[in-house]
């Protein structure tokens, strides 16, 4: 019995490994039965491997799980992030108030941002529509952001820039202020260090002949007569040659109105050499100083009398012989300062070389000379301040440059650079008046003036 139980458990337990099983009764009535079992064994090793594999198959995935829970907490994070970024761009948008540091903590997040989610790509190793959808509003957002900044709707960002310059600028010019204050220049006075700068030009009028007389020349009266206080004037020429007719005005009000001017004619029948030639005209204490036409000449006009004047310039070129550079007929140029009446001009001696003459004005006669080295056509105009004779030069259509000086004082020659901003393109005349420290200038047709800005005066250093 307890053979034919070990045999049925045998069946039950392993019914497929049986192949062939048979019994019967011996002569002692006794049950026999044989069984036939397979050749091949149990594959222990093989079921090893699949508990070892199985195990390692749980740690990894534990170990993905414990990522996967990681990374959704760290999106969480993000998330959450996102939205406040979200909230403080939209405050920008609509006009809150910001800095520069705002824009750039943004993008410091951004950037944050988008580099956790290239990780998480990175990790799963693939794409995911959650976390490409995340990617794609890190992106709207840091173009939104971009945007803001370049744009800056209310220029909130660029006038706190341009304030914050100012209140530098202001600082240090009280400091500058503080330290050094020079005192204010007497008009008519010297003792300053030089020509520093020029101002801005500022536009009077055109003439008062209209566009059509691009040549001449106006300005003011330094020394006007006790009787008057001001007396301004304006010679445009009839021609780029000939100057017939100019015009006084009493005030500068008078001038702007062109109310009451007092024509003046310098034609005289039969006398041609009464007119005057080219744009190098002046006018002091009462008297019109031009170059008499077509003569070797200067010619002094009293405005009162109507007296004129003649006196020979010895050895000076006339007839746009060597003129200013795009000025014709400008042989002679008279120029006033603080001291008085001078004239520049050439010779053939100089070789076209300027030449500058001063002026007694008693016997208009020349008292002294100096010779320059600086080509008289190479200079567009000139005019002197104390002394020294500054000479200018184009640069281009919209610009001039004073870069030549001549200090008749000591007889030395010296290079700046001094830029003139200008209307049109020809400067036909440029006049200094001490009594304002202005520049008169006559551009094209057009009355200018420019502010004249000296250096501080420094006393030399054998003075006590």
């Amino acid at each position: 019995m307890f053979l034919l139980l070990l045999l049925l458990l045998a069946a039950v337990a392993v019914p497929s490994l049986g192949q062939n099983a048979s019994g019967a009764i011996n002569s002692d009535g006794v049950c026999e039965c044989s069984l036939i079992l397979p050749d091949n064994t149990f594959p222990v090793a093989r079921m090893e491997y699949l508990e070892r594999t199985s195990r390692q198959l749980n740690l990894s995935v534990q170990l993905e799980i414990s990522k996967v829970k990681e990374y959704t907490h760290t999106m969480s994070v993000y998330a959450s992030r996102l939205v406040n970024l979200t909230r403080r761009v939209e405050s920008i948008e609509t006009g809150g108030s910001y800095t520069q540091l705002d824009f750039e903590l943004l993008k410091l997040e951004i950037r944050e941002l988008v580099s956790l989610t290239t990780q998480l790509k990175v990790t799963l190793n693939g794409s995911n529509a959650i976390i490409n959808k995340l990617y794609k509003e890190i992106e709207n957002i840091s173009l939104t952001v971009s945007k803001l900044e370049s744009y800056d709707k209310l220029n909130v960002l660029a006038i706190r820039r341009e304030i914050a310059s100012l209140r530098l600028r202001l600082s240090d010019c009280e400091e500058n202020q503080a330290a050094s204050t020079p005192k204010p220049i007497d008009y008519g006075n010297c003792e300053h260090g030089g020509l520093l700068n020029v101002s801005e030009p500022f536009v009077i009028q055109l003439n008062w002949k209209g566009s059509g007389s691009k040549y001449g020349g106006w300005g003011k009266d330094p020394t006007p007569l006790p009787t008057k206080e001001e007396l301004y004037w304006v010679a445009p020429l009839l021609n780029e040659r000939r100057l017939d007719t100019f015009r006084l005005y009493a005030s500068y009000d008078e001038l702007l109105l062109t109310r009451n001017p007092i024509d003046k004619n310098l034609v005289i029948p039969g006398r041609y050499s009464s007119y005057g030639q080219g744009s190098g005209m002046v006018l002091y204490n009462n008297s019109l100083y031009y170059n008499c036409y077509n003569r070797r000449d200067m010619c002094r006009y009293n405005v009162d009398t109507n007296v004129l004047e003649r006196q020979t310039l010895t050895g000076a070129v006339f007839n746009n012989r060597f003129s200013y550079q795009g000025v014709k007929f400008q042989d002679m140029d008279f120029a006033v300062d603080e001291s008085g009446v001078w004239v520049i001009y050439s010779t053939e001696e100089n070789a076209g070389n300027m030449v500058i003459s001063k002026l007694n004005l008693t016997s208009f006669n020349v008292e002294r000379t100096w010779i320059t080295k600086q080509f008289k056509p190479g200079v567009s105009s000139a005019f002197m301040i104390c002394g020294v004779l500054y000479a200018i030069r184009p640069v281009n259509t919209r610009m001039e440059e004073i870069f030549y000086t001549f200090d008749t004082r000591t007889s030395e020659e010296g290079r700046i650079s001094i830029k003139m901003n200008k209307m049109l393109e020809l400067l036909q005349s440029v006049n200094y008046n001490p009594s304002d420290h202005k520049l008169y200038v006559y551009n094209d047709g057009y009355e200018m003036t420019y502010d004249v800005i000296f250096k501080p005066y420094v006393p030399p250093a054998n003075s006590k």
